[in-house]
């Protein structure tokens, strides 16, 4: 991986031969993250995501036409965010892109995509055992609300 310190970062939005490049980051991202990687599930999504783009957006991170990453963006609702805001559902660099500054550079791009579209609000998820990820996402004005996120998964009806 060749980015380096002064490098452009630019993000392009996936296309639908894309999936099996994104689904290979993706497993490096969810082994190293310790998420537990349903792929059907996952595929399943990203599908949905791709055909609708009223649903958010996936995008490659790239340096000089080098992908380094990627970025996935969801639109959510809760009228204590103030109605529509969005999700960094996933943020990813490669370990060769790390420690130069692209991390932060993902963040803002995703943020000023965010705020373009209209929200008002951006949202993260990070765990627990990341704390690199969370300094990061603390220096650029994310904030901690104390809070736990619980899930339930519905089997059956194609969940």
């Amino acid at each position: 991986m060749s980015a380096t310190a002064g490098a452009t970062l630019s993000l392009r939005a996936l296309e639908p031969g894309d999936l099996p490049v994104l689904l290979d980051m993706l497993r490096r991202f969810y082994a190293e993250d310790r998420i537990p990687l349903d792929e059907s599930r996952v595929r399943r999504g990203l599908e949905q995501l791709l055909a609708d783009a009223a649903l958010g957006a996936a995008l490659f991170a790239e340096v000089e036409g080098e992908r380094v990453g990627y970025l996935v963006l969801g639109w959510c609702f809760s009228i204590e965010q103030g109605g529509r805001h969005v999700l960094v559902d996933e943020l990813y660099l490669e370990p060769a892109a790390r420690g130069r500054g692209l991390g932060g550079a993902l963040l803002a791009a995703a943020c000023d995509w965010a705020r373009g579209q209209g929200a008002e609000v951006a949202r993260l998820e990070v765990n627990r055992h990341n704390p690199r990820a969370k300094a990061l996402y603390l220096r650029h004005g994310f904030r901690d609300d104390d809070r736990d996120i619980l899930s339930l998964a519905f089997a059956g009806d194609g969940a």
